[in-house]
């Protein structure tokens, strides 16, 4: 358990610098260019990440249980997940009107990706990847919401067909990753 918490705190760390130390942030950004920070951050949270990884295989292979999911929540997970590709979408796909309401689709994305893993899956490993990740999301789009009305930030007003191509795309992207991809990257099939 120790290799995935430090992946986790590795990872959203370097994730929740402009949550807790925005100043410090841009004093970075100024000193090591733009494309230096992110070169930084992308790095730092490779790091987190394989961490994240190979922490949780290895939690992965001695579990430790501490509820047993009804099958139903398996299904709504399975909903959740089908929202949070739509979202991710609609954060990369300019001119949707969920940016212009939400304003950072992607955030709400992760919480929802976090909370249907959480009613999915009642392991500890599952509890502290998912739950972090959900404690971020939370923490992250409030702080982006707030700097957001601060800024007077308004994100331009979108169409219904964006809107539309961003759900028929994560409709796509969620169904080749829920019936293929996350068996053969994760051993898990959702759907059986």
């Amino acid at each position: 358990m120790i290799v995935l918490i430090l992946g986790l705190v590795i990872f959203l760390g370097a994730h929740s610098v402009r949550i807790y130390a925005d100043d410090w942030r841009e004093l970075q950004i100024a000193r090591l260019g733009g494309n230096g920070w992110k070169a930084l951050i992308s790095l730092v949270s490779l790091l987190g990440l394989a961490l994240i990884a190979i922490g949780f295989a290895q939690a992965k292979s001695a579990p430790i249980v501490l509820w047993f999911p009804p099958i139903g929540l398996r299904h709504l997970a399975g909903l959740i997940t089908l929202l949070s590709f739509v979202l991710l979408v609609a954060a990369y796909l300019p001119g949707t009107r969920i940016k212009a309401k939400l304003g950072h689709p992607m955030v709400a994305g992760v919480k929802g990706w976090a909370f249907a893993h959480l009613l999915a899956n009642g392991n500890l490993a599952d509890v502290l990847l998912f739950g972090s990740f959900l404690v971020w999301g939370v923490l992250d789009f409030s702080s982006a919401r707030r700097r957001d009305r601060a800024t007077g930030t308004v994100y331009p007003a979108g169409t219904l067909s964006r809107d539309l191509t961003a759900v028929v795309i994560g409709l796509i992207a969620w169904a080749i990753f829920a019936f293929y991809l996350h068996g053969w990257l994760f051993n898990v099939r959702p759907f059986g």
